[in-house]
């Protein structure tokens, strides 16, 4: 069964076409690919594949349909493709789905309608999401669309830590209420972290650290979400590339009061011009701050350890939330390839039972492997995520009719 992946953003385009000929046993990944600055003069495509050598093209890519033509055109010319109709199904990453969705799901107009009514709680996310799944069911109508979502791994997180301490009745009529992110991201590599040591995630309990531009942590218990750092939106929690993440909403009330922020203003300055960026004035990539930090500048320094002590306090108030864990993954592009920002994170926590080895840490650089001691009571893993293929797999288990994880 080959299952092409969207994942649409408000520019930027990812596609991964993987064959599944049995799910979690024989999985092929196809063709990758990226189109970026999507609506711009400066529009690229590139796409890398199993028989042939990477390919970047600068082309006019005017709108997200134009982009899922350009990923077919390419699919086809290549040869991966022999025809549109060896694709059986289409996985779309959705960032959110409120209260109204547990799991992954087959869209149908309701579902459609549903992701557009979550819209208001994702506006820089959903509405693209959408408009790469509309963009397929152009080109592809009647073909099974699946969205799975990042808020869906989150719905086992009880009351006591998804319930805001604000009047009830907002969580009665809005449901106002902690939802999470990167669910497919913590699902994934918490599942890995189990079949590694060949064991079901019941038998687990782990701490999984996605750091990258967007980041969070998650408690994850018996192979279910305890708790996670991201709320009702994905500003609130770790410190982020260009997100705030835990603001005092005083700061908030003042910026309205003295600057006459409007809404729009607030959200752009929140989630895009905030985090590491804001606070460095320089860039929101860890790998230009660590630069700049060597270089001796104030701000790049500050920047990272604020990044980094925000993570530690979240770990350290995990590990009480879990009575202890077996495990922390780390993953990511920041978590999988920066063993600097690894160490200042565990700097610290030895009294609490996490103790990383120097050596293991600087070698493990994008791959699977353990950066613990074989003393450390609470042992530290590094796992590349792969959201992608388990979007594959629950498309792939949604249209055959099979349970989900």
């Amino acid at each position: 069964m080959k299952i092409l992946v969207i994942n649409s953003g408000s520019s930027s385009l990812r596609f991964q076409l993987i064959d599944i000929t049995e799910i979690e046993a024989q999985e092929e990944l196809l063709a990758k690919g990226l189109v970026e600055n999507i609506g711009k003069p400066d529009s690229w495509f590139h796409c890398t594949f199993k028989a042939g050598d990477p390919v970047n093209l600068k082309k006019e890519i005017p709108d997200h349909k134009a982009a899922v033509e350009a990923a077919f055109d390419f699919l086809l010319s290549s040869g991966v493709l022999q025809s549109k109709a060896e694709i059986e199904g289409v996985g779309h990453r959705v960032v959110h789905g409120g209260e109204h969705f547990r799991e992954s799901v087959r869209i149908d107009p309701d579902v459609e309608k549903a992701i557009q009514e979550c819209s208001e709680l994702a506006p820089l996310h959903n509405p693209h999401n959408l408009a790469g799944y509309r963009a397929v069911r152009a080109l592809l109508p009647g073909i099974p669309e699946v969205a799975v979502f990042d808020t869906s791994f989150h719905h086992t997180i009880p009351p006591k830590a998804y319930v805001y301490a604000i009047p009830y009745e907002y969580f009665e009529k809005d449901r106002v209420r902690r939802y999470g992110f990167h669910g497919t991201s913590h699902r994934y590599v918490s599942r890995r972290f189990a079949q590694i040591h060949r064991t079901a995630p019941r038998a687990w309990k782990l701490i999984t650290c996605h750091l990258g531009n967007g980041c969070s942590v998650c408690a994850v218990v018996r192979g279910r979400s305890l708790d996670t750092s991201m709320g009702f939106t994905p500003v609130e929690g770790l410190i982020m590339g260009t997100r705030s993440g835990d603001l005092d909403l005083g700061v908030v009330l003042y910026l309205i009061h003295h600057y006459r922020f409007d809404r729009e203003e607030l959200e752009e300055m929140l989630n895009q011009n905030s985090g590491l960026l804001g606070i460095s004035g320089i860039s929101n990539d860890m790998r230009d701050l660590l630069r700049q930090r060597k270089a001796g500048d104030k701000r790049a320094q500050l920047a990272v350890n604020m990044f980094c002590y925000r993570v530690r306090k979240y770990l350290g108030a995990y590990l009480a939330a879990l009575h202890g864990a077996h495990a922390m993954v780390f993953t990511g592009g920041i978590g999988e390839n920066s063993p600097e920002i690894r160490a200042q994170i565990c700097s610290g926590l030895k009294n609490l039972g996490v103790v990383l080895d120097s050596n293991l840490n600087r070698s493990t650089l994008g791959v699977e492997g353990e950066i613990s001691t074989s003393q450390s009571p609470t042992k530290i893993w590094v796992i590349p995520t792969n959201e992608e293929l388990l979007i594959a797999r629950d498309t792939a288990r949604c249209i055959l009719g099979l349970p989900l994880e």
